[in-house]
């Protein structure tokens, strides 16, 4: 016996059903959209270079829709416009199916080049190694 007398005697009213249109609604943390991108972007990259931060986003969200700037650093030489067209391409997949936002606009800032080891410092012209 638990001590409280009367627990469970009394039956429950019904729960009402309230239509889905006046239910409230959901808000995502703009922190939360720019997490998902973020991800997104690392997952686009591929393997980045060892002294390579981490991509990061910075997100404003108005009106269910969300816009995104991805701040990454790549490894030199590859085609930088191609992997910045692959991560935006993977951002806006991303967002919208974990969101349900629409992504009008996704910029991507390089923020570093890190030259591969076959193509080392000494292959910069006018620097020294």
């Amino acid at each position: 016996m638990t001590g409280v007398s009367g627990a469970g005697d009394e039956p429950r009213a019904p729960l009402s059903v309230v239509p889905p249109g006046e239910r409230g609604a959901t808000r995502i943390a703009d922190r939360v959209v720019a997490k998902v991108a973020a991800q997104a972007a690392r997952e686009a990259v591929g393997r980045l270079p060892p002294d390579a931060a981490r991509p990061h986003a910075t997100v404003i969200v108005r009106h269910d829709a969300a816009r995104i700037r991805v701040h990454l650093e790549l490894d030199y030489p590859c085609d930088i416009g191609a992997r910045c067209g692959r991560v935006r391409h993977r951002v806006v997949q991303r967002v919208g199916a974990l969101t349900g936002m629409t992504v009008p606009e996704v910029g991507v800032q390089v923020e570093r080049l890190h030259l591969t080891a076959e193509h080392g410092a000494a292959a910069v012209p006018g620097r020294t190694g």
